[in-house]
């Protein structure tokens, strides 16, 4: 492999290490952030009064989420190009999956544009009284957080293929595999326990998703190992073989 070639393949493993980095801020400002500022849960009226008063903050929440599903879509095409000749098959399922969440996501944040249209004050609205506007909005930031539930389920689902692929590249440390599967397995015991109990407060993520910061931090500092990822290529020594 020439070193142009060799400075090529680093350059899209940095891309995506900067694009998985990049999305995170987007993705903790529209997702955590804005609804822990705003909203009190079991509060209609302290809420809208919140959201309100602080309409600005929560419209970049939704400008932010937005932004962070266009990101995770460019990360995915990127991380593709890079792991396909790993296996094409499950590189094929990793994006499937991981972009099978985006059109979840960008929907559904037509719930928290129900939300100020109800608090809009518009006069089509003065058949429903403030209690009623106010509850309704509540319903709907609740709706929001069941619709990121299901895209949840997906955020858990991609990181499967993802770690197999990382931990079979041969380019990649083995370990950052493993950490990307058991983060998967992390949002996906959240999704089963915040639909079987509702009420708990046990986020398992929280102590899972250390693969998904060890591995955006490899990808944009120490890129992939080259020899490995050529034999790997089309034409390579290991080209064609099945995994």
């Amino acid at each position: 492999m020439t070193a142009k070639a060799k400075a090529s393949v680093n350059k899209t493993a940095r891309l995506a290490g900067a694009l998985y980095l990049g999305m995170i801020p987007f993705n903790v400002l529209g997702v955590i952030y804005v609804r822990s500022a705003l909203v009190e849960p079991g509060d209609a009226a302290t809420t809208a009064t919140n959201i309100m008063a602080s309409e600005g903050l929560f419209r970049s929440s939704i400008v932010s989420h937005l932004i962070g599903q266009a990101i995770f879509i460019f990360l995915v095409l990127t991380l593709f190009k890079l792991l396909e000749q790993v296996n094409k098959g499950h590189a094929l399922l990793m994006a499937v999956l991981a972009l099978t969440a985006v059109p979840i996501a960008f929907l559904n944040e037509i719930n928290h544009f129900a939300v100020l249209l109800l608090l809009s004050g518009s006069d089509y609205l003065t058949a429903f009284d403030t209690d009623q506007l106010q509850a309704q909005a509540m319903l709907f930031l609740d709706l929001r957080e069941y619709g990121i539930l299901i895209a949840l389920i997906f955020w858990g689902l991609w990181l499967f293929p993802l770690g197999y692929l990382v931990l079979r590249s041969g380019f990649f440390p083995r370990v950052l595999g493993v950490l990307l599967m058991i983060g998967g397995f992390g949002y996906l015991v959240d999704s089963v326990l915040t639909v079987l109990h509702p009420s708990s407060d046990l986020t398992i993520s929280q102590f899972t998703f250390v693969g998904e910061l060890l591995f955006p931090l490899w990808l944009l500092v120490r890129g992939v190992k080259v020899e490995p990822w050529e034999e790997r290529a089309p034409g390579g020594v290991e080209a064609g073989e099945s995994d």
